[in-house]
């Protein structure tokens, strides 16, 4: 039985279908890419494995950990072991970075009199390279750097102790050194945990940390390639979405690239 089991899954979105067969299998441990050009249906995957509203599911079924996700609220797919990182973390003023993370773990907000040193948020604050000093007693987010963001995040995510960690775009509007800290803590983490992880990246960079099982490259709501990470990479840089996935023949692209150039 795998962790997550998504089969012949199609969902509609108003009446508009997003995702069309959608066919993919993650096992406990194991490290999967999700790739594919804008609009092709990662992020309606995404809010469908989570349950958001307005995502109606007309085909297939979700399955987590041997348990039917189809009409289980979000709340309920989270208490059984699935978090998220989302791409752009928001800012929430009058909510303490210290307390969210303490919630993530189903702890109670910090008070001092009962405990005289937070200990539960701190040691997860140095875990991803917060300083707790700065950035515990801080709103969350509030003037934040991306890469800030990004661990902030991180740690409330290994507060929740996950069995699947789905993370949107790690990589994106961060420097190489949090990309660096962020994936390190990530590869860690999955090793020591035997956590599945399912990341939607446009590039590469974060790869050599988190040695993946599997890409998959999504286009019209459908998964259209599965197979080794960097190869597919590798081959869409060279290519483009488009050829790749052989949506275009062969030399068009470039054909068109030299019209542009002689016209301009």
């Amino acid at each position: 039985m795998s962790l997550l089991e998504i089969k012949n899954l199609s969902v509609e979105i108003e009446g508009k279908k997003v995702l069309n067969g959608i066919n993919l299998k993650i096992e406990k441990g194991e490290v999967h890419i999700l790739m594919g050009p804008n609009g092709s249906g990662k992020s309606s995957l995404i809010m469908t494995i989570l349950g958001y509203p307005g995502y109606k599911v007309c085909a297939g079924k979700i399955t987590f950990d041997g348990i039917e996700l189809n009409s289980m609220p979000i709340n309920e797919r989270a208490k059984l072991g699935i978090s998220i990182a989302f791409q752009t973390p928001p800012e929430i003023r009058g909510v303490k970075l210290r307390d969210i993370i303490r919630i993530s773990g189903g702890k109670s907000l910090w008070n001092p009199q009962i405990e005289p040193e937070e200990e539960f948020a701190t040691p997860l604050l140095k875990k991803v390279g917060l300083e707790p000093a700065q950035f515990r007693d801080r709103d969350i987010n509030v003037g934040f750097s991306g890469g800030e963001r990004k661990r902030s995040e991180l740690a409330q995510i290994f507060a929740s102790n996950p069995k699947i960690m789905i993370l949107d775009e790690p990589d994106s509007g961060v420097d190489i050194d949090s990309l660096k800290t962020i994936g390190i803590d990530l590869g860690e983490y999955i090793k020591r945990h035997n956590c599945a992880c399912l990341i939607v990246t446009h590039y590469r960079h974060i790869l050599p940390y988190l040695n993946p099982t599997q890409a998959h490259v999504m286009c019209g709501g459908k998964v259209s390639k599965s197979g080794s990470p960097m190869e597919i990479f590798t081959r869409i840089e060279e290519k483009g979405y488009c050829e790749y996935l052989g949506l275009c023949p062969p030399g068009i692209k470039e054909e068109i690239e030299r019209e542009l150039v002689i016209k301009n």
